[in-house]
């Protein structure tokens, strides 16, 4: 088996990360402040109720106020540093769909019949798919990263983790703010925001942004699009409150994004094929030629109405209704060169709704959460495909329906003044249906045979309950240990891809008829939250072990199409251990630093009806991840505060894909890929942001800023597809964004 080194610029990364804790402890030992300098106290709503981020037992990281702003965080794409164990791709080839892992749990495939592992909400509403999870937030007041199973407040697929983004509810106040943005690529971001008085029972705030950056990569003359790798996006944002009286209020929430881009450059990184063997390069091309359909295009909408109503003094009602949609359009050029090789596109369709009944209360020493879950969706893509010149061309169609139903209880109870447990339960119970088609023509203009034909149609429900214990012990009064046990699931479901030109119309009906099976969880996780020096230092850790039945495994083949199949592969078991850490040594520094270790392994991996457990990759599992951040307020200068605001991020190796390990060998299938060929290399990202703040003038405070993404221009591979040797080895490879530097400029009345 080939033997794989981190990179030197990795090793140093490593040995640096001693340096840099034993500096922030030389701090807190050395630093003296006659202000006695405070963290600000997070409030976080993980548990359906405001709590103190420090008295909720579970491993929690929340990110809120100013940090979002200097940290230019305002999707799912950038919170990646904020949380150990927390590892954020694009996925290959797409800038609206995320691939999300917490502790080593992850869903890489986009396709809209399967389920996350990560569970993303936006004000309470559950986002369904990763497709078109990707998207700019106007207005963001607060995010939360819950690690660890959420089954029973969160349910379904919220088996590794939950993702909270939490919007600026309207002030009722006038006031507003604008701001613009510009950089690297012609980069234009400009953003605005307004809260209108309060008028009568209504209070309501506006938002609106828009983004434009000209395409990284440039194309050849004669390439079907003038330039890759370019972004035209738009966001828009109304809340309304509606105060009725002081025991029932009602928000409104409307959000929606429309993105307009080129596609990302499937660089040529392998293959056999000789036509395309001189358009192989294994570093980043500035320049590419292409022939094929390079677009994407996504309209996101949403709608949310929250009602809550305060029953007495000890209970609220609370109501959670919505609506969402997307469209979404992409197509690619598979080959990135300028030979019709194999050119894809997709079109899809999605629409979900969903309405959650809360009941949150206390009685005496008992603080609980009672609830009724339901959600329904349905979506269609049509993903047209052709191949070596159109002398074969796929015809690949899927339509699907969820109606899922939940009830859900947890409440904690104080023993002592020190000792609280915790019990909760969801029951879950979901049906799914499934329609398959595809056809394949041999030739230009020539009639499609069906595979699979139209009418095939699969149908199935699943059931789980999932558990939860804990038990909190209050050290002192400034520490608090937990013990935590929980249960969490994916749901199971249909291949909506599938289609093997190998077998027959009959097994390939088969094939799409069975369902896989949910994915289910347990974990164990003792943690330990504290604050220190005078509550100018809070330290947080976790160790935890997760054992998974049934794992989902997404399997990429090119047997018909260029399509992925879920499969039970078997079981597997992670471990880790977290660590974040902040620090005020002095009332205008802040420190933090988070560090996870995760480790991997498959106990069962079944192939072929034989266990080659020992023989694949355990997938998106980095071992190490470390971040630094660095808040300092420089100087009071005449016109204003000058602060710098810094942070560092680094991600060990991991795999991409569960193919095997071994490239030689015994063991070792020719005729298999190899996890290696698809291996991202470990890679660290340096931000930083320059902000003088609070310049008073006539018309408000303004703020002006100088930024850098990639401040170092570290040159990686993100991500990767790779059809295997059954295709001639062919593999992309998408890179990440170089060094982006720009000016900003904002103005808050």
């Amino acid at each position: 088996m080939k033997n794989y080194k981190i990179k030197r610029s990795s090793q140093f990364t490593m040995r640096a990360l001693p340096a840099c804790i034993a500096l922030m402890a030389s701090s807190m030992l050395h630093a003296q402040d006659s202000n006695e300098p405070k963290l600000d106290e997070v409030m976080v709503t993980a548990q359906k109720r405001s709590q103190r981020l420090q008295d909720v037992p579970i491993a929690i990281s929340a990110i809120s106020g100013s940090q979002l702003e200097s940290r230019n965080i305002g999707s799912i794409a950038d919170i990646a540093s904020i949380a150990p164990n927390l590892s954020i791709s694009n996925t290959p080839g797409n800038n609206t769909a995320s691939q999300i892992a917490i502790r080593g749990g992850v869903t890489i495939n986009p396709a809209l019949f399967w389920d996350t592992s990560v569970g993303m909400y936006v004000d309470g509403v559950y986002l369904g798919k990763s497709q078109g999870s990707v998207f700019k937030m106007v207005d963001l007041e607060r995010v939360e990263v819950l690690r660890g199973p959420q089954g029973t407040l969160y349910g379904r697929n919220s088996m590794s983790g939950a993702v909270n983004f939490i919007t600026r509810k309207p002030s009722g106040e006038y006031g507003g703010d604008i701001s613009t943005s510009i950089g690297s690529y012609n980069e234009r971001i400009t953003k605005a925001a307004i809260d209108l008085p309060k008028a009568g029972i209504a209070s309501v705030s506006l938002g609106l942004r828009s983004e434009d950056r000209d395409g990284l990569i440039k194309t050849t003359p004669g390439s079907s699009v003038s330039s890759l790798n370019g972004t035209n996006q738009n966001q828009s944002r109304v809340a309304v409150n509606l105060d009725f009286s002081r025991d029932f209020q009602v928000d409104y929430r409307f959000d929606s994004s429309k993105v307009d881009s080129t596609s990302m450059h499937s660089q040529l990184y392998r293959a056999d094929i000789p036509p395309l063997v001189p358009y192989v390069f294994k570093t980043r091309q500035l320049v590419a030629s292409v022939d094929g359909p390079e677009q994407e295009k996504s309209t996101v909408k949403g709608h949310s109405v929250t009602a809550e109503w305060k029953l007495n003094s000890q209970q609220t009602l609370k109501s959670i209704s919505s609506t969402r949609s997307m469209q979404w359009d992409n197509g690619m050029d598979l080959d990135g060169s300028p030979l019709p090789f194999a050119h894809t596109e997709r079109k899809s369709n999605y629409k979900q709704w969903s309405q959650e009944f809360q009941l949150i209360g206390n009685a005496g020493k008992v603080n609980y959460v009672a609830g009724a879950y339901f959600f329904g969706d349905e979506g269609t893509t049509k993903n047209p495909q052709q191949y070596f010149g159109g002398t074969f061309n796929a015809d690949s169609n899927y339509g699907f329906t969820t109606r899922s139903r939940a009830l859900f209880g947890q409440a904690d109870y104080a023993l002592t003044d020190k000792w609280t447990v915790t019990g909760g339960i969801r029951s879950t119970s979901e049906t799914k249906t499934i329609d398959r088609d595809i056809a394949f023509s041999f030739a230009p203009g020539a009639p499609f045979n069906p595979l699979i034909p139209v009418g095939t149609h699969g149908e199935g429900t699943f059931t789980a309950t999932s558990p939860l214990l804990v038990a909190a012990y209050k050290l002192d009064p400034s520490t608090n240990l937990y013990a935590k046990y929980a249960e969490g699931f994916k749901s199971g479901g249909f291949n909506g891809e599938h289609g093997d030109l190998g077998s027959s119309t009959a097994a390939n009906i088969a094939e799409v008829k069975t369902p896989f099976r949910p994915e289910k969880q347990k974990t164990y996780e003792l943690g330990m939250k504290t604050n220190f020096a005078n509550g100018r230092g809070q330290l947080n850790t976790a160790l935890f072990l997760n054992k998974i039945d049934d794992l989902q495994l997404s399997i990429f083949t090119a047997t018909g199409a260029a399509a992925s199949v879920i499969r039970n592969a078997g079981k597997a078991t992670t471990s880790g251990f977290e660590m974040e850490v902040s620090y005020a040594p002095t009332s205008a520094l802040r420190l933090q630093a988070s560090y996870g270790y995760l480790s991997g392994k498959y106990d069962e991996f079944i192939d072929t009806g034989v266990n080659v457990a020992n023989n694949r990759a355990f997938v998106h599992a980095p071992k190490n991840s470390f971040s630094l951040s660095v808040d300092w307020l420089m100087a009071q200068t005449a016109w204003g505060p000058l602060r710098l605001q810094s942070d560092y991020a680094f991600t060990d190796a991991f795999y991409t894909y569960p193919f095997q390990l071994q490239s030689s060998g015994a063991n070792y299938n020719p005729g298999a890929a190899v996890a290696g060929n698809t291996r991202v290399q470990s890679n660290g990202m340096l931000n930083g942001r320059l902000i003088l703040n609070d310049i008073k003038t006539s018309a408000g405070k303004m703020q002006f800023s100088v930024w850098g993404r990639n401040l170092t221009n570290t040159n990686h591979i993100e991500n990767f597809i790779d059809f295997g040797p059954g295709f001639g080895n062919l593999t992309q490879a998408y890179f990440n964004q170089p060094r982006m530097v720009g000016v900003s400029a904002a103005l808050k009345w």
